[in-house]
């Protein structure tokens, strides 16, 4: 219809901020898309594989040298990271990365852990039971958030596991 206005298409999470973001601070995973032929980012290895491809590290690089050459007193970065799936491996490399090239400058990383949905409470002892429906992914979940921790924590200033659950998301 005549004067109809055109909704933008949505296709990435950044869409769906009412400010937008600076072309150069989004940086899409072709082959992880929701429409990608590799499906999801589950495995600390993916993650970190993906940074041994030198056209991304490249990119990478470039994006943040960008930023960092805004700076006028560069003091350090933030780094805030889910540690329950591959993007623990991405951040383990990216925190490596800023490590090796700013070894002078601080790197303060956020570990995030989503809540796990409560199936049954123990009244007697207050415990609360978490649904785990595939063993597989538990495990997953397991090593990515000890093998995100132990690497971030390796490369970071100051490392910051946050979670609204106690257990980190972990039974």
């Amino acid at each position: 219809p005549a004067g109809s206005q055109d909704t933008p298409s949505i296709r990435l999470w950044s869409d769906f901020l009412s400010v937008p973001l600076h072309p150069k601070s989004v940086y899409v995973i072709r082959q992880y898309l929701h429409d990608g032929d590799c499906g999801c980012l589950e495995a600390f290895g993916q993650g970190e594989s993906l940074l041994q491809d030198p056209a991304c590290v490249e990119e990478l690089e470039d994006r943040l040298h960008f930023y960092v050459e805004e700076c006028d007193y560069l003091q350090g970065f933030q780094v805030l990271c889910d540690l329950h799936n591959g993007f623990s491996g991405v951040g383990a490399k990216v925190t490596e990365l800023l490590h090796d090239e700013y070894s002078r400058k601080g790197i303060l990383t956020w570990g995030l852990t989503p809540v796990l949905s409560a199936v049954g409470v123990n009244s007697k002892s207050w415990i609360i039971f978490f649904s785990t429906q595939d063993p597989q992914n538990s495990f997953y979940r397991l090593m990515n958030t000890a093998l995100g921790i132990a690497h971030l924590a390796r490369h970071s200033s100051l490392f910051c596991p946050l979670s609204l659950s106690g257990s980190l998301g972990i039974k």
